[in-house]
């Protein structure tokens, strides 16, 4: 896709003006240190889980099929439960391609929707799409878990990466995919196969702090990789209006988003992407991406000067308001 000169022009305009405003704004003591990522926000399974099982059936509700758990976690051809809910996928999405090149559907399902570990591809532009795998690929994302995103992204052909891109440009939004939960206290949890946050039978509740925690509305459905069950997003109270007064206004800590991101944050100029309903901690790992330097490329910089006076608690209002946006 092509960006006329008069639309580049307007958006490095804005973009200039935004450093202008931020430039007096001086670093943020908050995670800079590379250790001091949450774990609540990168979640990684820990060693030692049990394997799938290469002879349990696995089946879900409306679907005819039936897979075994190793099928349903393996990284080619993972289940499709749902074929006729959303158009053909190109073989990159729905197989991968062996070695390295695991298909795109298993992580982030056929519909684009993703899981919290991951991210959701539902309507990006594809010129968006195809500069975040240029980056991965050039070593500009860095961080837990993004090694394989890097592998993938250095494999891919050129043309599979755009049938990815065009696939996932063509998607619309699963409506309440992330619902937003402000809540004391939540359930204790903990982090388990596919890198998932699972509640601890039994485990009782504890007091949310300054932490966002995403878990399945059905566990049964999310470790089946199942498009009909999103997720509950708990956050703290009142984290959705402070968000939204941060997103709309900025104040001494930021601008506002809209700015870049357009009306709504359903996306902006260029290739800024629509950031409305994309999942709490997704939102979270950008903004500390940005902040810590894990994350750089053509516009970073820009986004840099945005997060420099975002504490971890402003990152979780934002992250709130943001996701609880219809997309």
């Amino acid at each position: 896709m092509k960006t006329s000169p008069v639309l580049l022009a307007i958006v490095l305009l804005v973009f200039a003006t935004i450093l202008v405003v931020l430039a007096p704004m001086g670093p943020s003591s908050v995670a800079r240190a590379a250790d001091a990522l949450p774990d609540w926000a990168y979640p990684v399974a820990p060693a030692g889980l049990p394997q799938p099982d290469p002879n349990k059936i696995v089946r879900v509700p409306g679907s005819d099929k039936q897979l075994t758990e190793k099928q349903v976690a393996g990284p080619f051809s993972p289940p499709d439960w749902f074929p006729n809910e959303h158009p053909p996928m190109p073989p990159v999405v729905a197989d991968g391609i062996k070695p390295t090149v695991f298909a795109c559907d298993l992580c982030h399902l056929p519909t684009g929707a993703g899981h919290p570990e991951s991210s959701s591809l539902w309507g990006l532009q594809p010129a968006d799409f195809l500069r975040q795998m240029a980056d991965y690929a050039a070593g500009k994302h860095k961080g837990p878990r993004k090694g394989a995103m890097t592998a993938i992204a250095k494999a891919i052909s050129a043309a599979d990466d755009r049938a990815a891109a065009d696939y996932f440009a063509g998607l619309k939004a699963t409506p309440d995919w992330d619902k937003v939960v402000e809540r004391g206290m939540v359930p204790k949890s903990a982090v388990g196969e596919g890198n998932m946050r699972f509640a601890t039978p039994g485990g009782g509740t504890e007091p949310i702090g300054e932490r966002i925690i995403v878990l399945p509305a059905n566990e049964e459905a999310a470790r089946a990789r199942n498009p009909h069950f999103g997720f509950i997003d708990y956050v703290p109270p009142g984290s959705i209006a402070k968000g939204r007064r941060l997103a709309e206004r900025g104040g001494d800590k930021t601008v506002a988003c809209a700015i870049c991101h357009g009306p709504g944050l359903r996306g902006g100029l260029g290739e800024v992407p629509s950031i409305a309903g994309r999942g709490t901690i997704f939102i979270v790992r950008q903004l500390m991406d940005f902040k810590t330097g894990r994350r750089v490329g053509a516009w970073s910089s820009l986004h840099d000067k945005v997060d420099a006076n975002l504490d971890t608690g402003d990152m979780i209002a934002l992250a709130a308001y943001v996701t609880a946006l219809k997309p």
